[in-house]
């Protein structure tokens, strides 16, 4: 897989976005808000799905997009941005395309936080007549500055099953019964592997030290109740792009020498040369390495099976560190 580049703090595709989306969308508002998507029943001219319609929904990632498809069934059609596990939802730059689903879509999701700044401008750029917009940041009371990583919270992302399936039964009230069953099997069949997994790591490893390459893996880990001690500015300079101190270099390094950390998991799109030391210095130790990644991957994967996927690695790393 090839990593997303390192740093995001100093690029400056992040204001050229907001310019193309923009423009973009002042080139297509006309059109897109007087073009139907397929749909069976009646819609109004935002595409919603109040008489049994399919509500058009658009999210900004793909990890909450996969949720929102999968809560919807066959009531909506869910078109995600950022679908390909090799683009940077940093500092992506919004197309046309982009624009012209967003103009069309009957609810949003974003990850906010800033996060995803670019899809804030996108929607401000076309407020969309009745539009509802989810922002998860906001629904999780987690402030701008705090940590954005929040489809690796388990209690975050009950939370957004819940506010979306609320959102679709106002969306649609005419299939709220739907919803209601959709909302039921996702979270006790098909999230069962990925609750149990949670459960069962945090029952048996719980305050177990770990090490990491990024913030994006502190919301997993206070999930499974284990023990960060990656120094969070390292972590935090990681996720943002800046160059990590001498000091918290220094930490680490006698983290992983001592064998403080039973574990050490990265960020596989995120690679940096601080981290690829670290990785091999650990192994080197006999300390065992987990991965994850930013977004979906393989591309095409569910919510569950990615998140399943990684679970899995990590559980097993952890018994080899502690033999249990």
């Amino acid at each position: 897989m090839s990593t997303v580049p390192a740093s995001r703090s100093t690029r400056p595709s992040a204001r050229i976005a907001l310019v193309t989306a923009t423009a973009a969308l002042t080139a297509v508002t006309a059109t897109a808000c007087s073009t139907s998507s397929p749909h069976t029943g009646d819609t109004d001219a935002t595409g919603s799905g109040g008489s049994g319609g399919t509500i058009q929904v658009v999210a900004a990632e793909n990890f909450w997009g996969s949720i929102a498809a999968q809560l919807g069934g066959s009531h909506v059609k869910v078109t995600s941005i950022i679908s390909n596990p090799d683009t940077d939802p940093h500092d992506y730059e919004p197309t046309a395309a982009d624009a012209r689903t967003v103009a069309g879509a009957r609810y949003a999701i974003l990850n906010g936080i800033g996060y995803d700044a670019w899809a804030d401008k996108l929607l401000a750029s076309n407020p969309g007549r009745g539009r509802t917009e989810l922002k998860v940041g906001d629904l999780v009371g987690i402030k701008p500055g705090g940590n954005p990583h929040r489809w690796y919270s388990p209690d975050d992302v009950h939370q957004v099953i819940e506010r979306i399936t609320a959102d679709y039964k106002k969306i649609d009230p005419a299939d709220a019964a739907y919803f209601d069953r959709q909302k039921t099997t996702f979270e006790t069949k098909t999230l069962a592997g990925y609750n149990k997994l949670i459960a069962d790591i945090k029952a048996t490893y719980a305050g177990t030290p770990i090490g990491a390459s990024e913030s994006i893996v502190t919301p997993l880990a206070d999930g499974l109740g284990l023990k960060m001690l990656t120094p969070e500015t390292f972590l935090d300079a990681m996720s943002e792009g800046s160059d990590p101190t001498a000091k918290d270099k220094a930490t680490i390094d006698r983290q992983i020498k001592k064998k403080l950390i039973k574990m050490y998991v990265y960020n596989s799109q995120n690679s940096t040369p601080d981290v690829q030391a670290q990785v091999k210095a650990a192994e080197a130790q006999g300390i065992p390495v987990a991965t994850v990644t930013e977004t979906l991957t393989p591309a095409g994967a569910t919510f569950q099976q990615w998140q399943t996927t990684e679970l899995q690695d990590i559980e097993q790393a952890l018994a080899k560190a502690t033999g249990k």
